[in-house]
């Protein structure tokens, strides 16, 4: 495996993004969310960002920043067999429409990972004042590759399927959502986020997957939509913080359950999220496993 600890800290330069309401209202379309929040610009105030949004700023990051380590010595084939594993999302302040916005990726770690390689990436969003918007941490797991000499040893995650999934209690709200054939075409050019193992069958089989698959981003954006109307009042404004680990593949067509559990109470300390009630769920496959566990939406008052 070409990733080194000599890579980290490697950064890229500002990807800068004028956003309209145009993007923001098709972000949504793209997954088959039409709450008028999202869409009707006559509502008083206008249109509000989806919470998910952030991951359309960042997909240009991710890609110079792998541009950058491809010149460090990561192969196209290497590069090519990464799956998104983990996102933990935290948002500053929602995007609105008219913001000039600027996106940074640098590689914080990598670590050795049963499955291959973990590499989390940083990724900062500001406005044009520098204010921040948005903070995401991103696992991406390099698979089938062992890390070189030098790399930092952390414990490892858990594997990238569901061998053995731990119980989980009794949902409090469950929605069964029909993903289409052509949902991840869709979800590509709303959101901007282009990657061909969604879209083109032929790039799919050569990174080893058994045909194209939805978005990790567009199955949580689902979640995070049905949390939004059930847990925050239709309020997206009150996400403050979103955490997923995707553990599984969606194909399509196929048929997803989107599980949310009890809420906890306000926990937190003065942090970002201080003071936030976390609200859990996670999403079934069609075979009945889980392809994104470990879900947690952490919502404010407003």
């Amino acid at each position: 495996m070409s990733l080194t600890a000599a890579m980290i800290g490697t950064t890229t330069e500002p990807i800068v993004h004028d956003v309209d309401s145009r993007w923001l209202m098709a972000y949504p379309a793209g997954f088959a969310s039409p709450d008028p929040c999202y869409l009707d610009t006559r509502r008083d105030g206008g249109i509000e960002a989806h919470p998910l949004f952030p991951v359309c700023l960042e997909w240009p990051a991710v890609l110079a920043l792998g541009d950058r380590l491809k010149a460090a010595g990561l192969t196209r084939d290497e590069s090519a067999r990464s799956v998104h594993y983990t996102h933990d999302l935290v948002i500053h302040r929602a995007v609105r429409p008219g913001d000039r916005t600027r996106t940074t990726a640098t590689l914080a770690s990598i670590e050795p990972h049963r499955s291959g390689t973990l590499a989390i990436l940083r990724l900062e969003t500001v406005d044009d004042r520098g204010e921040p918007i948005a903070s995401t941490a991103m696992g991406s797991l390099y698979r089938d590759a062992t890390p070189r000499p030098g790399a930092d040893a952390g414990a490892g995650a858990d594997g990238g399927t569901e061998a053995s999934p731990e119980p989980a209690p009794d949902p409090v709200h469950a929605q069964r959502v029909t993903v289409a054939a052509g949902a991840a075409h869709v979800y590509t050019e709303c959101s901007r986020i282009w990657n061909p193992i969604h879209t083109d069958p032929r790039t799919a089989a050569r990174a080893g997957l058994p045909g194209i698959i939805l978005h990790g981003t567009a199955t949580l954006a689902m979640a995070v939509s049905e949390v939004v109307r059930h847990d925050a009042g239709g309020q997206p404004g009150r996400v403050r913080r979103i955490e997923a680990r995707f553990v599984g593949m969606v194909p399509m067509p196929s048929e997803i359950e989107i599980r949310i559990f009890p809420a906890t109470g306000r926990t937190g300390d003065g942090t970002e999220d201080g003071g936030a009630r976390s609200v859990p769920f996670d999403v079934q496959g069609p075979t009945g496993r889980r392809v994104l566990r470990e879900g947690t939406v952490r919502l404010g008052d407003s």
